[in-house]
C-alpha cells in the first residue's frame, strides 16, 4: 500500500504527455486525465460546496478551462495534478462566493463528511488510511489553528471572511494559517 501523494509524483511524466495532447486538441488524453483526476477534484468540490450539482459543475468546469488553457502549462511551475487542484478549488471558491450572494453561508465545518477516494487509482484502504492521517493530523492541532485551516481549504473562505466570521484580526488569521499549516506538514510527515 503506497502513499497516494508518491503515485501523484509517479504519474506526473504521463500527465504532461496527456497535457501535451490535450493542448493538441485529443479529446482521448482529457478524458484519461479525468478518469485519473475526477473523483479528486469532484471531492475538493463536494467537500468545499456540500451540494451534489454544484460539485458536479465544478467538475466539468475546472476540466473544461484545463482544455482550454491545456497549451499554457509549464511544467516547471508545478505538476498537473497541482494546477487542476488549483483551477477546481478556483472554481469551488467562485461557487461559494455566487451562493453567498443568494443565501447566507455557515461556517461551520463538518468533520463528519466524507469525501470520495481522493486518488481514483487508490484502494479504499489507502484513501481511508489518508483521510485518517488527515483528520489526526488535524486534531492535534491548537484549535484555532484548526478552524481557521477548515474554514479556509475546506469551505474556500478568504482570510478576509474568515476575520470577519470570527471577529478577529486579519493578522491573527493569517498567523494561524501559517503555523497550522506548517505544524499539520511536520505531523503528516511523521506519518509516513
Amino acid at each position: 500500500m503506497g502513499c497516494w501523494w508518491r503515485r501523484m509524483e509517479r504519474d506526473q511524466p504521463q500527465d504532461e504527455v496527456l497535457i501535451a495532447r490535450i493542448a493538441q486538441g485529443e479529446v482521448e488524453a482529457l478524458a484519461s486525465l479525468y478518469d485519473r483526476y475526477g473523483r479528486l477534484v469532484y471531492s475538493l468540490a463536494m467537500t468545499m460546496l456540500r451540494d451534489r450539482a454544484a460539485a458536479e459543475e465544478v467538475t466539468q468546469d475546472a476540466f473544461l478551462s484545463l482544455w482550454r488553457a491545456a497549451a499554457s502549462y509549464r511544467a516547471e511551475r508545478g505538476r498537473v495534478a497541482t494546477w487542476l487542484w488549483a483551477i477546481a478549488r478556483h472554481r469551488a471558491i467562485d461557487e461559494l462566493r455566487r451562493l453567498k450572494n443568494s443565501q447566507a453561508l455557515s461556517l461551520d465545518f463538518s468533520p463528519d463528511f466524507q469525501p470520495g477516494e481522493v486518488n481514483p487509482g487508490e484502494s479504499l484502504e489507502d484513501a481511508s488510511l489518508m483521510r485518517l492521517h488527515v483528520r489526526r493530523a488535524l486534531a492535534q492541532l491548537h484549535e484555532p489553528q484548526r478552524r481557521a485551516i477548515q474554514l479556509a481549504y475546506f469551505r474556500g473562505l478568504t482570510q478576509r471572511e474568515i476575520a470577519e466570521g470570527l471577529g478577529e484580526p486579519l493578522g491573527t488569521i493569517k498567523t494561524r494559517i501559517r503555523l497550522g499549516l506548517h505544524r499539520l506538514k511536520q505531523l503528516l510527515q511523521r506519518e509516513e
